[in-house]
């Protein structure tokens, strides 16, 4: 089933990847259409899975995480079993914000927010203690450049989301 978004929606999209916390008024008004409309898209790219969950971002370092490491992780491990360990050992770590699995020589990176080196000695000790791993690469971010989640909108064509 394709979905058709169009120019309203973009500026609906771009609007809640602003502020989520807006009302229906101040979106309808900043896409120069009304309440109830912009209601209705909102919720139909909510049931199609365009729209996620709304959260509210916390600010890291205002809360004492002032550490944030990269871990690249190389694994002599491929198979199915090793795979889920794995993965449900991230899933119970909540200083891990991003896991991705690569293409490359580096298997997975990571993204650990914790409160400091020691506090991420213990994340990696509790790690390895769990999940078998070849090579493990953390490099500490000096810093934050830019950090956005919102997507780049006016690069996509809306015509036809799967």
């Amino acid at each position: 089933m394709s979905f058709r978004l169009d120019d309203t929606d973009r500026k609906i999209l771009s609007e809640l990847q602003i502020d989520a916390g807006q009302s229906l008024d101040e979106i309808a008004k900043k896409v120069f259409s009304s309440k109830t409309p912009v209601w209705n898209r909102i919720k139909k790219m909510k049931d199609y899975g365009i729209i996620g969950d709304t959260v509210s971002i916390l600010n890291a370092d205002k809360l004492g995480f002032d550490a944030c490491f990269f871990v690249m992780i190389r694994t002599s491990e491929h198979d199915l079993e090793w795979q889920e360990n794995f993965l449900q050992a991230l899933k119970n770590r909540p200083q891990v914000q991003e896991a991705h699995r690569l293409a490359g020589d580096i298997d997975y990176i990571l993204k650990v927010r914790v409160k400091n080196a020691r506090a991420y000695d213990e994340f990696y000790q509790a790690l390895i203690s769990e999940v078998k791993v070849h090579n493990v690469t953390a490099l500490l971010s000096m810093e934050e450049i830019k950090s956005t989640v919102q997507l780049p909108l006016g690069d996509i064509n809306f015509a036809g989301i799967r």
